[in-house]
């Protein structure tokens, strides 16, 4: 926005600046702040020619300054993070930080144009650019080691099409920069050599790449997606980088962010004594300060470098001091009528008033909204888009700077998620290791005991070896592997080895197969009767609609599209909706939610949110708000954190039917809960709810649309088999950029503890830990204030008074709580991206899918997340306990739900989605032979085609396997031959 830059650079004080800074050296800037500081920065940057650094106390305030001074200025600015992770930490930061910084440092370094890959790669996110001349970091980032520039210079190689390269002298540089090999490539860091092709995932890029080789010379390079392993598009050049492992393992600082700036580089102070008071409590909570730069030393550092302080408390008497008056405005009333009276008034007093949207939908509604009410501002204000962190109304130049989200009171804005790769579907477990229960289609229950070559007639063939009752041993050929799955029963109790030509197994088919025509005669009995019922459909999808679906600020998954064009499809039909969303934790089934109930409120009718608790309840009234807010939607809770006359309110506006959407616990399903007219109800974990409210929830079904959104997630293979027999949209991708959590179980450790605690307050995060006694969670929580003193640790659980565990969750919302220590009533829905390392006491007492519920209230941002199970020390636990914690350690990857799914399935019995009738004949034939069981009788009732599969052999009259040194592991051999099957 160079208009507005010129106008504030036209400032007379403001033109003084660079003269200011050759004269003096340093020049304290009074009255600016937030934006205003930024909007200065960008002329500054701009007028001395020189590269800046901005120094601020903490990240998400250097965030926020560097995407204003890109606002202002394209390009201007790039934003160096701290790492995430304390010096000497033996775990890695998260890789999107990683990233971020060695851009930075190569862009310092080696220019805009050094090295840098031939495909441009989108998405980088406040990454420096051919115009960058300006770094916003913190005083963290700046006291943290980094590495040197030949560092730097040493760990990179371009590799070019064309390039005499020997594979294995660049698998041998890849091992020397720390590359890991694996038998596929997945993350940053790896490498994978098979035959003459490399796939190489670097540090600080995007993609992977993967290299062909012609005997010596690099025939071709392509990037790949690591979810699918499929070519994505072919480029000339790839850049090979080592990630920066500065100071790890040594008590001094080798190099720091500053020994890359000329010494004439400008530096821009921040709030400064914030930022110092800051940089001294990092020293004080490092358990190995030696790596830091102390912020004595670091001051010094600065000081011999040309300066402007913005916000200082006390201005140093040696500098010369400018009042530059830009107010920061982040409030403009409680309500939207006070709102526009306000907006009103600064455009009268200010020549230039500019609201900025966040995208061109925004701008389009909030226009839409000023015309209906007839705003009298109009001819001074002006409607752009961009995005705008704080209001700056700067007087002497008469320009008003609005954030469109500060106009209806958003706490945050919507934070910009860098774009990543779709992650790939998550199927049905189909891993086999040595020693598991398989079920063969033909001969019953077996072991697998590991694959085998056999040769025969000349001609090698892998096989897996399955054992038999009496010692009976099958081998499977691997062209045949689809005759084999993994067997997954229910309630832990292990079956016996079926006998080969014996009768049991094929009753026991039987029996399963007339059992699932059964379940699939009444689901489709039921979907029959609903469909003679009549609803009140939806009207066709409006501007509004649009307008409302285009504001969501992430891209949406497959999954997610696919179930809200059924939601929409299913709310347009003439018959009550009734349509159960599945989908792990955080995959995104709130914004299905919201989207459904839009519609229904556009179309002059009212939504009740059910959820199983207060908490749950505060958490979602929050993010319903947020996402209507500039709508004439009115919103409301019902709970116990109400007083009795704000529950007499809010019941008579469901009676009269002023409220449009109102949220609340079980208190909705109560006899004195009135609607005027009631076109949606969303159902929130449904199986929390008691055998009464989920009766009343039945009669509901039949007069109106039903959305049931649950975390249990179904697996793919029952997923498929019940298509066609109840409406349930699965949510299987994980969103973009959503990391796996890194999972602990150990017994209590006090010094892990503060540990992972310090960790998270070294970043700027908060931590949940779960303690599920109340009768012992104070006395817990003053022992966790005793490990970790800095900490400000507050109690929340089900049985305090409603006022007080209200503003206990404000307060964590807000962060001013760094530890909430709480039962599991934070178990569903919440979420709060500032919290990202979750520790459970007592994990013995929890179940899987607690537990997994739980780990799932972190890692919903860029963060790397951390999840701690502790155990008592010295107390044995029981085998089925031992199981659990297993199964949650082991399965901690993106998509973990369904792999616990199939686990708790095993270890407590069949889930909320068949019933416990199903559960005898899935312990009979295995899951996976059910599955198949009713897709079938689902095809065959419905009057669909099913055709089994015919059996294929293939000859070529060769050696038929996959060698050992081009797929090394037996999982992917077998995924493989799987899909050679399922493609024959």
């Amino acid at each position: 926005m160079p208009d507005v830059v010129n106008r504030i650079g036209g400032l007379p004080q403001v033109r003084r600046l660079p003269d200011l800074l050759r004269a003096k050296g340093k020049v304290n800037v009074v009255g600016t702040a937030g934006s205003g500081a930024a909007l200065l920065t960008a002329w500054l940057a701009k007028s001395v020619r020189t590269p800046a650094l901005v120094v601020c106390a903490g990240g998400e305030e250097a965030e926020e300054f560097a995407e204003d001074v890109n606002l202002f200025a394209e390009g201007l600015a790039c934003h160096f993070p701290a790492l995430e992770v304390l010096p000497g930490d033996v775990e890695e930061p998260s890789e999107p930080i990683l990233r971020s910084r060695l851009t930075v440092l190569r862009h310092l370094a080696f220019g805009p144009e050094a090295d840098r890959p031939a495909a441009a790669e989108d998405g980088a996110y406040l990454e420096p650019g051919p115009d960058t001349s300006v770094v916003v970091t913190t005083v963290n980032a700046l006291m943290q080691p980094t590495c040197s520039v030949d560092e730097l210079r040493a760990g990179s190689r371009t590799v070019e099409v064309g390039d005499e390269a020997d594979p294995r002298e660049l698998v041998t540089y890849l091992v020397d920069n720390g590359y890991l090999g694996v038998p596929q490539v997945q993350l940053p860091g790896q490498y994978c050599l098979r035959g003459g092709i490399l796939d190489v995932y670097s540090h600080g890029t995007l993609r992977p790449v993967r290299l062909e080789f012609f005997g010596d010379e690099v025939d071709s390079i392509r990037t790949f997606d690591p979810s699918t392993q499929l070519s994505v598009e072919r480029v000339a050049r790839c850049l090979l980088a080592a990630a920066e492992h500065a100071g790890r393992g040594r008590e001094a600082p080798r190099a720091s962010l500053l020994s890359y700036l000329p010494q004439d580089a400008l530096v821009l102070l921040v709030t400064p004594e914030r930022a110092w008071e800051r940089a001294g409590e990092l020293l004080a909570q490092s358990e190995r300060p030696g790596l830091l730069t102390p912020p004595e030393e670091l001051a010094g550092m600065l000081a011999g470098r040309p300066t402007v302080v913005f916000g200082a408390e006390s201005l140093d008497p040696r500098a010369p001091s400018v009042e530059v008056v830009i107010e920061q405005r982040d409030h403009f009333g409680p309500d939207l009528d006070s709102m526009l009276t306000e907006l009103a008034r600064v455009c009268a007093g200010y020549d230039r008033t500019v609201v900025y949207c966040i995208g061109p939908a925004e701008a389009e509604r909030f226009r839409g909204l000023l015309e209906d009410r007839d705003f009298e501002g109009m001819a001074r204000l002006e409607l752009r888009v961009g995005r705008l962190n704080h209001g700056a109304l700067c007087g002497a130049a008469g320009v008003a700077l609005i954030p469109h989200h500060r106009l209806f009171g958003r706490y945050r804005q919507r934070r910009f998620i860098p774009k990543a790769y779709e992650g790939a579907p998550v199927e049905s477990v189909e891993e086999l290791s040595a020693g598991d229960l398989v079920a063969h289609v033909n001969h019953g229950i077996g072991r697998f005991l590991g694959n085998c070559v056999i040769e025969q007639d000349g001609r090698r063939r892998e096989f897996l070896e399955i054992e038999f009752a009496d010692d009976v041993h099958v081998h499977v050929p691997c062209d045949r592997i689809e005759m084999v799955h993994r067997y997954i029963g229910v309630g832990g109790r292990t079956p016996e080895l079926s006998k080969i030509r014996g009768a049991s197994w094929q009753k026991a088919k039987q029996r399963a197969r007339q059992a699932v025509e059964d379940l699939a005669a009444e689901l489709l009995e039921m979907q029959a009767l609903r469909e003679t019922q009549r609803g009140i459909a939806a009207p066709p999808e409006t501007d509004w609609q649009r307008q409302f679906e285009s504001e969501f600020p992430y891209e949406e998954t497959e999954d997610q599209l696919g179930a809200m064009h059924a939601v929409g499809r299913d709310m347009r039909a003439a018959r009550p909706m009734d349509r159960l969303i599945c989908g792990d934790v955080g995959y995104g089934k709130t914004e299905i939610a919201m989207r459904a109930a839009f519609t229904c409120v556009t179309g002059g009718r009212q939504v009740a949110v059910l959820v199983p608790t207060t908490v749950l309840a505060q958490q979602h009234f929050r993010t319903f708000s947020e996402r209507m807010a500039d709508y004439p939607v009115r919103l409301e809770m019902l709970s116990r954190f109400l007083t009795g006359s704000e529950a007499r309110a809010v019941l008579e506006g469901m009676a009269d039917g002023s409220v449009d959407v109102v949220i609340g616990t079980h208190r909705l399903l109560q006899d004195d809960v009135g609607f005027k007219d009631i076109g949606l109800v969303i159902i929130d974990e449904e199986q929390r709810f008691g055998v009464e409210h989920k009766e009343k929830l039945k009669k509901l079904r039949a007069t109106v649309d039903v959305l049931t959104l649950t975390a249990t997630p179904i697996p793919r293979t029952l997923h498929m088999a019940l298509m066609g027999l109840r409406e349930i949209s699965a949510l299987q991708t994980p969103p973009r950029d959503r990391q796996a959590i890194r999972t602990s179980v150990s017994n209590f450790d006090a010094d892990l503890l503060r540990h992972a605690v310090l960790r998270e307050l070294n970043r700027e995060g908060q931590v949940f830990i779960v303690h599920n006694r109340v009768r012992t969670i104070d006395a817990f929580a003053d022992q966790v204030r005793r490990i970790v003193p800095e900490a400000e640790v507050a109690v929340a659980h089900g049985q305090m008074p409603e006022r007080d565990l209200a503003e206990t969750m404000d307060r964590f919302l807000e962060g001013k709580v760094d530890v909430l220590v709480s039962t599991t009533i934070v178990e569903s829905g919440l979420d709060i991206p500032n919290a990202n390392t979750i520790i459970l006491d007592r994990a013995d007492f929890l179940g899987l899918a607690e537990m997994h519920q739980l780990r799932g209230r972190v890692g919903r941002y860029i963060h790397k997340a951390y999840a701690y199970f502790f155990t008592p020390a010295g107390r044995a636990v029981t085998e089925e306990v031992r199981a659990r914690l297993d199964a949650i350690r082991r399965y901690s990857q993106l998509g973990a739900g369904f792999d616990i799914a199939l686990r708790d399935l095993e270890i407590r019995g069949a889930g909320n989605i068949l019933g416990p009738a199903q559960s005898g004949h899935i312990a009979a034939v295995g899951y996976n032979l059910y599955c198949r069981l009713l897709a079938r009788a689902a095809r065959r009732l419905t009057g669909e085609p099913y055709k089994e599969p015919p059996n294929v052999t293939v000859d070529i009259g060769l050696d038929a396997l996959l060698p050992d040194d081009y797929v090394a592991t037996p999982k992917q051999k077998m995924d493989i031959y799987r899909q050679i099957h399922r493609a024959v």
